[in-house]
C-alpha cells in the first residue's frame, strides 16, 4: 500500500490501473480516505479552535465521518452518472479505489495544526495545503478518468456531479451535527477544506 500511496503523490504513471484492477484493494482505499480526512480534519479544526481539547477532537472526528459519508455518496453518484449519462463501464468499488487513492492528497491538511504551536508560520502552511488541494483535485480527475475509462469532457462532467453531491452533503450534514455541538462555524470550514480538497 506504501508503494501506491507514494506513487499518487508522485503521480506515478499507472498507479490508478493498478488500484483499479487489484481488487484487494478497496478496504486500503476506504483506509485512506478515513485516514486522510481525520489528519485533514485536525488540522483545520487546529486553526479554528485555537487549543488542543476536547472541541477540537470532536469536530475533527465528527467533520471525519462527514467527509467519509459524503465521499461515499459522490463517489456513488459519479458512478451513476458515469454509467446513465455516458455509458462508462465502471462498478463502485472501482471508483473507491481510484480515488480513494488520490484523496490521499488530502491528507497535508494536518499542517494546518502548525498554527497552534507557531501561528506565525500559517503564512508558510497556508501556501502548501492550497497547493496540494490542486495537486488533489488533479489526481481525483486522472484517478476518475482511469476508473470510468471515458474522455476527458465526459470524465469531467460525471466528477463535477458527484463533487457537488458532497459539497451539498457536506454542507446539510455537517451544519446540523456540528450546530447541536456548538462547533459549527469551526466545523464547517474544516469540513469544506477537506472535501474541496479531496476533489
Amino acid at each position: 500500500m506504501i508503494d501506491k500511496i507514494i506513487g499518487a503523490f508522485t503521480f506515478k504513471t499507472g498507479v490508478y490501473k493498478e488500484v483499479e484492477e487489484d481488487t484487494s484493494f478497496t478496504p486500503n482505499a476506504w483506509l485512506i480516505v478515513a485516514a486522510a480526512a481525520l489528519l485533514s480534519n485536525l488540522g483545520s479544526s487546529a486553526g479554528s479552535v485555537h487549543a488542543i481539547g476536547a472541541r477540537w477532537i470532536v469536530g475533527a472526528l465528527s467533520g471525519t465521518v462527514v467527509t467519509v459519508a459524503s465521499f461515499a455518496l459522490g463517489a456513488f453518484v459519479m458512478n451513476w452518472a458515469g454509467r446513465s449519462f455516458f455509458n462508462a463501464d465502471v462498478t463502485y468499488d472501482e471508483l473507491i479505489r481510484t480515488i480513494g487513492l488520490a484523496s490521499v492528497w488530502n491528507a497535508v491538511g494536518f499542517l494546518g495544526i502548525i498554527a497552534l504551536a507557531a501561528p506565525g508560520l500559517t503564512c508558510i502552511t497556508g501556501p502548501i495545503t492550497f497547493l496540494a488541494a490542486i495537486a488533489g483535485l488533479a489526481a481525483w480527475f486522472f484517478a476518475a478518468k482511469e476508473a470510468l475509462d471515458l474522455d476527458w469532457p465526459q470524465t469531467i462532467g460525471a466528477v463535477i456531479i458527484g463533487w457537488v453531491t458532497m459539497m451539498i452533503v457536506a454542507a446539510l450534514v455537517s451544519g446540523v451535527i456540528l450546530g447541536l455541538l456548538g462547533l459549527t462555524a469551526a466545523g464547517m470550514r474544516s469540513i469544506f477544506s477537506t472535501v474541496g480538497g479531496s476533489l
